[in-house]
């Protein structure tokens, strides 16, 4: 069975997108610890991150990096953190998280976002993106 992942790729379960490409996308997670926490995922589905070939793997960081620049713009955070936990589904994705201090990567922390709240949060960084020259960001505009 395809992850939820693959299912909102596809379509068939509903996502808010920030970048999209042949290789990744960037989605915003519906439970984010910190508004603008979202997700960088391979468009294969490859369960551990350490299976990840490794020319996938440098386009992976290379669209965090891009994306973490928007996050930059939109929220001011003294650093956009990133994590590969990899436990909650079986697709690997990089959580980007806006942070301010280390207790900003609690998991615990995390809330249930509204679909309208996401679609908030997805356009200010896709307009970041797109300002400054992601048209990957432009392509998933909603």
């Amino acid at each position: 069975m395809a992850s939820i992942f693959t299912q909102i790729l596809n379509g068939d379960l509903p996502g808010h997108f920030i970048w999209r490409d042949e290789k990744a996308i960037a989605i915003m997670t519906i439970s984010p610890i910190k508004p603008g926490h979202c997700l960088v995922i391979p468009v294969e589905e490859i369960n551990h991150w350490d299976d990840v070939p490794a020319e996938l793997a440098a386009h992976l960081m290379l669209v965090a990096q891009k994306v973490a620049k928007g996050l930059k713009a939109v929220y001011s955070p003294k650093r956009v953190g990133v994590m590969i936990a990899g436990l909650e589904v079986p697709h690997t994705h990089i959580h980007l998280i806006p942070v301010d201090e280390l207790t900003d990567f609690d998991f615990s922390l995390q809330k249930s976002a509204t679909s309208e709240q996401l679609a908030i949060e997805a356009e200010k960084i896709r307009s970041a993106l797109v300002q400054q020259g992601c048209s990957e960001a432009e392509c998933v505009r909603g």
